[in-house]
């Protein structure tokens, strides 16, 4: 047992720092957008219907090719295969500062979700070959708080750039988009020096240690009932139960994030864009420190569901809240309420959705859920630009994400909660679901 601790330590601080760092990156070439649109949009004659469309668009063609690109992933590995993902996305986004129409905008956003496709559920994937079920939650909340991170330092250094607004002959938005493409570029080639494709291949973990987290993990692969097949995964109503409840995540996560700081800069009542980039970083700051307090109680308790369904009627909560009151104090703190609670659904919900899978099916459910899930990530941004051309209030759209958000978190109480059999609770092997 103490081998497979240490082993789980070392992967622990060797893996998830190196991961985040590129989540890091993936997430603020995703939302960046939203920073340039401080200046882009006026630059540009770009309408909010507009801008929310080519914002969404990006996951049009993220979620068409996720899911092939995820099976080519489980067979060319994960080492190969991120690298591909990270460089071709870096230069569309630095490419991105080339825009002069509706057009282009939305084609280069399309060319992005084309490019990044596969990422995010390669990583999940991935994770589950260095991690056994009992560590999942707290290992993807760990990782994934990389998204909230992105915000708290995405926003003041977004804000920096659009200052350089002027300078070589480039607005600030350009500068934004070239700046920003370039470390995903660059770590895209770090990453075929530095990923180990899986615990085989671990010269820094000791025999002993590597062959404890290998029998662990091959304990649970046997305990698994998902399959080996992914046409198997397709089929599975798991499958598509947590696809349903995923979408209204995203709707909600990019709703806010790709007009977050517009709506600061009207609560603020015109504060300039470095005060924007800092003020938007709290309500990011709130949401990490809540995804990893969650997922390690979860992880703690076994308990999976009622994780995913608290955090989003607290988000909710917070949705609803934000229009109410006036002042950019109060949207900060509403938003950061709502953020806090968005944040510490994905830690359990990952834990609760890869609890059954193995092998190809795996790669390919996950894949489903996030791509099928990442078509809130069209719905929300587009569903609040049209609503507030139409409005010119968000209030409506925030209220219409937040039912969207709390039916979610409704519909996982359906899903099943792995339990172990023999003493009622889950303790980290794949045992049966039963329904509780």
């Amino acid at each position: 047992m103490s081998g497979l601790s240490t082993a789980l330590a070392r992967a622990r601080r060797r893996q998830i720092p190196f991961l985040f760092l590129l989540y890091i990156v993936a997430y603020l070439d995703r939302i960046n957008v939203g920073f340039a649109s401080l200046q882009m949009n006026r630059a540009l004659g770009f309408s909010a219907t507009t801008y929310g469309l080519g914002a969404g668009i990006f996951f049009v063609s993220y979620v068409l090719f996720e899911v092939p690109s995820n099976i080519i992933l489980a067979r060319v590995g994960a080492r190969r295969w991120i690298a591909r993902i990270m460089i071709s996305w870096g230069l569309v986004s630095s490419a991105t500062m080339f825009v002069r129409s509706a057009e282009g905008f939305y084609a280069l956003r399309f060319l992005l979700g084309l490019a990044e496709a596969g990422f995010f559920p390669g990583i999940i994937f991935y994770l589950t070959k260095w991690f056994p079920p009992a560590e999942r939650a707290r290992t993807v909340a760990a990782f994934m708080t990389a998204t909230l991170i992105a915000g708290v330092i995405g926003g003041p250094v977004s804000g920096i750039l659009l200052a350089l607004d002027g300078r070589a002959g480039l607005a600030g938005w350009q500068w934004l988009f070239l700046v920003e493409g370039i470390p995903a570029i660059v770590l895209g080639f770090v990453v075929l020096r530095v990923l180990t494709e899986r615990p085989a291949d671990a010269t820094w973990l000791t025999d002993d240690e590597r062959a404890a987290l290998i029998a662990s993990l091959d304990e649970d692969v046997d305990g698994a009932d998902g399959g080996s097949s992914a046409v198997a995964a397709l089929r599975d109503g798991r499958t598509w139960l947590m696809a349903a409840v995923y979408f209204t995540i995203p709707v909600t996560l990019y709703g806010i994030g790709f007009w977050l700081p517009q709506m600061l800069k009207t609560a603020s009542g015109g504060a300039s864009d470095v005060a924007i980039g800092l003020l938007s970083a709290i309500p990011y700051a709130c949401g990490a420190i809540a995804m990893v307090v969650v997922g390690r109680h979860s992880d703690r308790t076994g308990e999976r569901r009622w994780h995913v369904f608290l955090p989003a009627l607290v988000c909710a909560a917070g949705l609803v809240l934000t229009p109410l009151g006036s002042g950019v104090a109060w949207s900060v703190a509403a938003l950061s309420l709502a953020m806090a609670g968005l944040a510490s659904m994905f830690g359990p919900f990952w834990a609760l959705a890869t609890a059954t899978m193995s092998g190809t099916s795996a790669a390919a459910a996950i894949a489903l859920v996030n791509s099928v899930g990442n078509t809130g990530g069209f719905v929300g941004p587009y569903l609040l630009g049209a609503i507030s051309d139409a409005t010119q209030s968000f209030a409506i759209g925030f209220v219409a994400i937040a039912v969207m958000l709390a039916a979610g978190g409704a519909l996982v109480l359906r899903a099943r909660q792995p339990v172990d059999t023999s003493g009622g609770r889950f303790v980290g092997r794949n045992r049966p679901f039963i329904e509780s």
